[in-house]
């Protein structure tokens, strides 16, 4: 593969992503295919919310964590020069593409190379109720995008995973709250419930159901994120009870994930746990979707999808595109998985 000329092998590179989960998860299996093809390593510029999914990462050299006081304009322009002042010859690879990003190369002196978000395609896409693009959308995962900044021949969607390094005590320490929840070796169903956005969600009754079947055939389920539960004093109920890192242990024991399009499908992925996702309001052609060997996607063909892009508006058909998802329909999905 012909090597960026601003990008030298045997060096040092700035990463710029703040967030959001999702991003920063699927930026980690990008910048580990770039450091085993180049021996480079990685400084990560990353909202502190989300830094605790870098740790121990080998090929991250530095994580600069910042806080929402920290990206104030006057607060970001003196991080930014300070920044500068200590990494400013190295090169920026800029997975954001923000106002921010753009400060931040300016005051630098080094390469910037940038992610090609495909911002405008995307728009057009949705405001031609999908006609506008499809195919051209269709044929780069975000994953992809961000190596495609590279300028280098870039690799398969599946060749780009996530990845979520996790410690021998972590992994004990789940372990053992699976063993108490459940029974000693249990691998139990995951089911992630909530989103940022409301429309996202998985429909609530739905999951119900769902959990009820899994009652029925005994088979263990595990609720995790963060959200307002709808299963209060169930058994294996995790909502609002775990760190983002105890979360990836606990996936990383569990037999699949299910869930909607957001930032812990990526989380699944990154510890190798197949993955169901119920996609509805967005669709694939944003970009993130589960490129695992093993993931799938449900979703129903609606003349109304997509209808935003991360799901943030309302919906005039009460949301039919998840609801019309049924449980049994993804129980089928989720007993291929031994």
């Amino acid at each position: 593969m012909p090597m960026h000329p601003d990008l030298p092998n045997n060096s040092t590179c700035v990463v710029f992503r703040l967030g959001r989960l999702g991003d920063v998860v699927l930026s980690s299996g990008v910048l580990q295919r770039i450091a085993e093809e180049r021996n480079i390593f990685f400084v990560y510029i990353v909202k502190k919310n989300f830094a605790s999914v870098l740790q121990g990462l080998p090929f991250i050299k530095e994580i600069i964590a910042l806080e929402d006081k920290d990206l104030t304009p006057v607060n970001f322009l003196r991080f930014c020069c300070n920044f500068a002042s200590r990494h400013g010859l190295r090169p920026l690879l800029d997975l954001h593409d923000t106002p921010r990003s753009r400060l931040l190369s300016l005051l630098m002196r080094g390469p910037a190379l940038r992610c090609r978000k495909a911002g405008l395609k995307r728009r057009l896409f949705l405001a031609s109720g999908g006609r506008l693009f499809r195919q051209d959308l269709r044929a780069a995962s975000v994953t992809q995008r961000y190596y495609a900044a590279l300028n280098c021949t870039v690799p398969p969607a599946a060749r780009l995973l996530p990845v979520v390094k996790l410690y021998e005590g972590e992994l004990q320490d789940a372990r053992a709250r699976l063993d108490a929840l459940f029974f000693p070796g249990a691998r139990p169903l995951a089911l992630h419930p909530y989103a940022t956005h409301k429309l996202k969600a998985l429909p609530v009754r739905n999951i119900r159901e769902f959990a009820s079947l899994l009652d029925r055939r005994g088979i263990p389920l595990l609720i995790l994120g963060r959200g307002e539960s709808v299963f209060t004093g169930r058994k294996g109920d995790l909502s609002n009870a775990s760190s983002l890192r105890e979360l990836c242990a606990l996936l990383s024991l569990c037999r699949a994930l299910i869930c909607s399009d957001s930032g812990p499908m990526h989380l699944a992925s990154a510890v190798g746990t197949p993955v169901v996702a119920l996609f509805g309001p967005t669709t694939r052609e944003w970009g993130f979707y589960p490129a695992g060997k093993h993931d799938m996607v449900l979703e129903k063909n609606m003349p109304c999808r997509p209808c935003s892009l991360h799901g943030e508006n309302t919906c005039p058909y009460d949301g039919r595109c998840l609801t019309s998802i049924s449980a049994d329909e993804i129980l089928e999905a989720a007993q291929r998985f031994p």
